[in-house]
């Protein structure tokens, strides 16, 4: 079995796995983990996705991250400009792969704003911008390099920037129906929205970390059927690849102190 990879090396093969089986839906990578979660998948397990070159373009194949070189051609494969994505995001053909400040039980979201008084928040974010409509449109899924219960909260998001399992705030006319969470990947483990109720559920732990530890740093239950698996380990194929499309190596700062991806190794 591989042991030779990164924790980062690990959650981009992780977060690929949320573009499985999506078929033909705009992928959107926000950051370098997510961003290369998008590209691997592509290559390997969902070569009908539609990536962008975040301008104007669609492409035939993901450019990589950095500088390419004065000679680098990207793989034009037709005009994506605005007009075209928004029809996307409304027909509910994307996905994004997202980091959010904050993340409640139901899946709800915050970017925008951290403190409980909207009129003097104690940290300024990005704002919600258009995550709101975003959220009920098309699927979303999560990635943090630090889970911890600052992003985990344990009651509601000190601002709600996005829909999630939570009948009380859902959009007149909308159901839980209409909210698609998908995976949520961090340095600890992988997890989805598969308990009782869309309750986060885990899917596997990453090596050297233990059940324990995810409770310990999730401000909310976590429902846990089993005997957690591990999470997969990188291919060969998979890192080559990652390789190709991060020649300058960015992820090797995504995640503190860039740990060998089997923390078994380490203790």
């Amino acid at each position: 079995m591989n042991t030779d990879y990164t924790l980062a090396e690990l959650c981009i093969c992780a977060a690929a796995e949320t573009f499985r089986g999506q078929g033909e839906v705009l992928a959107s990578g926000m950051g370098v983990v997510p961003r290369l979660a998008a590209s691997l998948a592509m290559h390997t397990i969902n070569p009908d996705l539609m990536m962008t070159d975040s301008e104007s373009w669609m492409l035939s194949a993901p450019n990589p991250l950095g500088d390419r070189g004065a000679d680098f051609q990207q793989a034009n494969e037709t005009w994506m400009g605005f007009s075209r994505i928004f029809d996307n995001v409304w027909s509910g053909r994307r996905h994004a792969l997202v980091g959010p400040t904050q993340i409640d039980r139901f899946g709800q979201s915050n970017i925008s704003a951290l403190g409980a008084d909207h009129a003097a928040p104690k940290v300024m974010l990005l704002g919600s911008r258009g995550y709101p409509g975003n959220s009920i449109c098309h699927d979303n899924s999560f990635f943090s390099p630090a889970h911890n219960t600052r992003l985990f909260v344990e009651g509601e998001c000190d601002f709600v920037s996005s829909v999630g399992y939570n009948p009380r705030r859902l959009p007149r006319g909308h159901s839980l129906d209409d909210v698609a969470l998908g995976l949520i990947v961090t340095d600890l483990c992988v997890m989805d929205f598969g308990g009782p109720n869309h309750q986060v559920r885990l899917c596997s732990l990453h090596p050297g970390i233990s059940l324990e530890q995810v409770r310990e740093n999730t401000g909310f239950p976590v429902a846990v059927s089993g005997e957690p698996p591990l999470t997969k380990a990188p291919t060969k194929q998979q890192l080559a690849l990652i390789a190709e499309l991060d020649p300058h190596n960015q992820r090797a700062s995504q995640i503190a102190g860039n740990p060998p991806g089997d923390r078994r190794r380490a203790a």
